[in-house]
């Protein structure tokens, strides 16, 4: 009671002054201290809780296969637009009309001109088989002008053979003619000096000197045989020299004439070839008249509006847009953290237009991000900054089926885990991020050891 009581009077004491109060403790101030130490005690505390460090990137979406990507229908030959078959957002199937063209070329203006090539090009086959079966009937000629040359060259060889040894035969008369010459021209001189010496009469005299005569006429008259021989010689060597000349004359002919003949189906078959490619020139351009789709997709714009809009060679038509492609997410990261990040990598992605709340050092604590792993790094910047390419992870939840092409991507590289107080300091000195190696090896190798030494075993 008294305790009490000594109390209260202090109390009244403290109101009575004003410089009491001035100098007394106030108890806010406690409780700011033990707000301030239990608040850097939570501090440090969370400083010490794991932090996965990671790359931050921004990026758009697109797609893996480049085949996948928006691409534009052009028109293959310059044409007016007759019709369109399809409209904005419409899905066209692969090998489906776009647009229907006409010809804008009078050179194909003409609507039986594939007939008439086709005509064209049996008229020319016809003279082609017509001028080969005149080279064929050349080649027969040529070859009958050989044989026949063989034979006449073989009778003509006949006649010098038969002519030398006329002359031969000849000789040999004029030689035997000769010798009885001498003897009857010895006999005669003999008679001659007997009929002198009065032993033979002028009738022998006269018989024997007409003998001579005889046989000086037959002695003349072989040798003009003989001469007539050797000349029918002579002309038979001309005739075969002149029979091969005449005969070479008229084989030379006839191969210029085969060769002018094999030039001209040459030349035929060229003008055939030139027209069929013509005429399957414009088989394929009557089908490019019907532009269409190139593959399954959706028709995203109309380049080209209206009916009888002209169209150039190359000139696009429309955009398609690939159904089903397979997405990707492009991200392009700094030069300095190009070492960091290797093909498999995790990667942790958000969306525009997507709700999420992102933690970037606790991938598990945020909502509304999907999981991802990079499957290409280009090898060459663009712009100052790398490119890699970001597929759905098969070991996290497929992505939004609301996402397109083009769209807004954020993505954080997923690397080794760290204390925050770590992660401070190295952002307060601008290090990079801790260098953990390859995903893909580390693991393999160790699930290889064990293989190993159990196959050793």
């Amino acid at each position: 009671m008294a305790k009490a009581t000594t109390k209260n009077n202090h109390q009244l004491e403290w109101e009575q002054f004003n410089s009491f109060k001035l100098v007394s403790k106030p108890d806010m101030g406690k409780t700011i201290a033990y707000w301030c130490i239990g608040l850097f005690g939570l501090l440090f505390i969370i400083t010490l809780f794991p932090w996965t460090q990671n790359i931050r990137s921004a990026g758009s979406v697109t797609t893996l296969q480049p085949q996948d990507r928006p691409q534009t229908v052009h028109s293959t030959i310059a044409g007016r637009i007759e019709k369109w078959r399809v409209q904005e957002g419409q899905l066209v199937k692969k090998g489906d009309t776009l647009v229907t063209l006409s010809e804008v070329k009078e050179k194909y203006f003409d609507p039986q001109m594939l007939p008439r090539i086709q005509e064209q090009v049996q008229a020319k086959e016809g003279s082609e088989q017509a001028t080969q079966a005149k080279a064929d009937a050349l080649t027969n000629q040529i070859k009958a002008l050989q044989e026949g040359l063989q034979f006449s060259l073989q009778k003509a060889r006949n006649k010098i053979r038969q002519g030398t040894m006329k002359v031969q035969s000849d000789s040999a008369d004029v030689v035997a003619m000769k010798a009885e010459f001498e003897v009857a021209q010895d006999q005669y001189k003999r008679q001659e000096k007997l009929y002198q010496q009065g032993l033979k009469s002028l009738t022998e005299l006269e018989s024997r000197r007409l003998k001579l005569q005889e046989v000086r006429a037959k002695l003349q008259g072989t040798q003009n045989k003989l001469g007539i021989s050797r000349n029918e010689l002579l002309n038979a060597r001309i005739e075969l020299t002149s029979l091969e000349a005449e005969y070479q004359d008229k084989i030379s002919k006839a191969r210029s004439d085969l060769n002018a003949t094999r030039a001209y189906v040459q030349d035929t078959r060229a003008e055939i070839s030139k027209m069929k490619n013509e005429y399957a020139n414009m088989q394929i351009r009557s089908s490019f008249y019907q532009i269409t789709a190139p593959q399954d997709g959706y028709v995203v714009r109309a380049l080209k509006a209206g009916i009888g809009e002209t169209l150039k060679e190359g000139e696009a038509v429309c955009t398609i847009m690939p159904s089903n492609p397979q997405l990707a997410v492009q991200l392009f990261v700094k030069p300095m953290d190009v070492p960091l990040i290797e093909v498999g990598r995790k990667v942790r992605l958000q969306f525009e237009g997507w709700p999420a709340l992102v933690f970037s050092g606790w991938p598990n604590v945020g909502f509304g991000t999907f999981g991802g792993k990079v499957a290409v790094i280009d090898n060459i910047d663009s712009g100052g900054n790398y490119r890699m390419l970001v597929v759905p992870d098969p070991q996290e939840g497929p992505w939004p089926e609301a996402i397109r092409v083009g769209s807004g991507a954020y993505g954080w590289a997923m690397l080794n885990d760290v204390p925050i107080y770590y992660e401070l300091w190295r952002q307060l000195n601008a290090f990079p991020p801790d260098y953990v190696g390859p995903v893909k090896e580390e693991k393999g190798a160790k699930a290889a050891k064990p293989s190993q030494e159990d196959s050793e075993k």
